[in-house]
């Protein structure tokens, strides 16, 4: 009997341990404390440099940014962008800057992300595109749906990961409230 019911609780320890793992949040990007791995340089579809590859770590330089990198279009994504362009134009005597590298081979995606930007009449925000395993030294984690860096002086302040359909509503709330890690108090 009482082999049977160690069994039964090891059995169960290992069941719920196997639910903790599946449920556990994805660990991607630079963390909270870390600074940035430095220059890399993806191709971007808006903005000054649009059709090159440019470092745009390097054209913010020490400022408040919001960097995400994404896997794929959605409309969560795209009101995050949204919102994250608003924050910039309203923060730009910060010189806040804020961009997302999408990392895909999607050949296609270059097309869907000049309509979102023409769409979203974007101003301050860039969309580019890097590879799919996204810069070297940035540790995007194949997980991750989409990672927001929220950093200044090139040191991250805020962390926000998410797997497929996890970024929703509430969780781009949370993103947009974390701006505050990065910009003075007015």
């Amino acid at each position: 009997m009482f082999v049977r019911t160690l069994f039964a609780t090891g059995l169960a320890l290992i069941l719920t341990a196997g639910v903790g793992a599946a449920d556990a949040k994805v660990k991607s990007g630079p963390q909270v404390g870390e600074d940035l791995a430095g220059p890399f340089h993806p191709l971007n579809v808006n903005g000054k440099q649009a059709g090159k590859k440019h470092c745009l770590y390097c054209e913010n330089g020490a400022a408040p940014v919001a960097m995400i990198f994404a896997r794929d279009v959605s409309d969560p994504l795209v009101s995050l962008i949204k919102k994250l362009d608003d924050a910039a134009e309203k923060n730009k005597d910060y010189s806040m800057g804020a961009f997302v590298v999408f990392v895909s081979d999607d050949k296609e995606l270059e097309g869907k992300l000049k309509q979102v930007a023409e769409k979203q009449g974007l101003k301050k925000l860039v969309l580019s595109i890097d590879n799919e395993g996204g810069p070297q030294g940035y540790k995007v984690d194949k997980d991750a749906e989409v990672t927001v860096v929220l950093y200044k002086e090139r040191n991250v302040k805020a962390n926000h990961a998410f797997k497929k359909g996890e970024l929703n509503g509430k969780a781009v709330d949370a993103v947009v409230a974390d701006l505050t890690k990065i910009l003075p108090t007015r």
